[in-house]
């Protein structure tokens, strides 16, 4: 796919003979201090577009993998892999307001002496399909607001615990004389690091907050992928990432040359490339003649021959 603003021969022009909306992801390697918000911002500059935004938001002090959607790509994030993957220091003896370093302190405690099998342990309760409860200071909506503004303004309330799941959870290293570990994480979306640090210094008896995140991986997307913000003050921006890469996870199926023109009218297409014996329904990335991403499909429940349908839920460059 040629994400750039020319036209290749095969692609279809948009009314009045304009090039394609861009279509693809950039991903940016967030520094510390600005939000997601700030990165769309220079995005929307970099490239002279609106229809920018992100996926999984990074607090300010975090740093990392922050994937952009740019165009038509914005409709994507949805049917992206939700996983993400870190590496995090955490400060045993505090905790903080926050559940990290930005909080005020709370508690300071001694930190026993602590083997690599007393650690290990500890993080064996927290891997796998746990509850967890978000940090206070938090994007969680609370009665319509979010639990940082809430919080902020001095009132007292508990935030219920949720469901996530620890993919991984490995010990990378231990200093007793900082009392700081550093961990490699692979979670679902929605996984809090900071109660992370916060619910294995409970374990251990000393308590602990994060000092330091990095997000090496998100929605598909690798650290090696990631680019400087810098690389947005030249001219001409980075080329985009074509987005099939990203939604490998899901069951594709190519179009032939007569089927086009109909899937982008929004006709519903005979399903031929689901998973043998799949029961719900699962949204499935339908490729044009040539390879490219020509929308997204959902698969409907079988009809009385045991044929299946994708019903059109996202369709590039679409007809009427």
């Amino acid at each position: 796919m040629d994400p750039s603003p020319t036209k290749r021969p095969s692609e279809p022009s948009q009314a009045g003979g304009q090039p394609p909306e861009p279509l693809g992801f950039l991903v940016l390697d967030k520094p510390a201090g600005l939000t997601s918000h700030n990165c769309v911002a220079r995005v929307r500059r970099a490239y002279g577009l609106r229809r920018v935004g992100h996926g999984g938001t990074l607090d300010p002090a975090v740093t990392g993998v922050l994937p952009i959607a740019i165009g038509a790509a914005t409709r994507l994030l949805p049917y992206l892999p939700g996983d993400k993957s870190y590496r995090g220091v955490i400060q045993l003896g505090l905790t903080t307001s926050s559940d990290d370093l930005s909080g005020d302190p709370l508690h300071r405690r001694r930190v026993p002496l602590l083997q690599r099998e007393q650690l290990e342990q500890a993080l064996t309760s927290l891997r796998g399909s746990i509850l967890q409860r978000p940090p206070l200071v938090s994007a969680v909506h609370v009665q319509g607001q979010r639990a940082y503004s809430r919080a902020r303004r001095g009132e007292v309330f508990e935030l219920a615990e949720r469901p996530v799941t620890i993919h991984s959870l490995e010990l990378l290293t231990w200093d007793q004389s900082t009392a700081r570990l550093e961990l490699a994480i692979v979670c679902s979306s929605g996984t809090y690091v900071r109660s992370l640090a916060r619910d294995l210094g409970e374990q251990l008896g000393c308590g602990g907050c994060l000092a330091k995140l990095r997000r090496t991986a998100a929605l598909g997307f690798q650290q090696a992928e990631a680019l400087p913000l810098e690389r947005l003050d030249h001219q001409p921006p980075p080329p985009l990432l074509d987005p099939l890469p990203a939604l490998a996870g899901l069951p594709r199926q190519q179009l032939a040359a007569w089927e086009l023109d109909g899937w982008r009218c929004g006709r519903p297409l005979r399903a031929t490339a689901l998973p043998a014996g799949l029961i719900n329904p699962t949204a499935v990335a339908v490729l044009d003649p040539e390879g490219r991403l020509a929308g997204i499909g959902m698969s409907g429940p079988p009809e009385e021959d045991g044929q299946r349908w994708l019903q059109p839920k996202l369709v590039l460059h679409a007809k009427g």
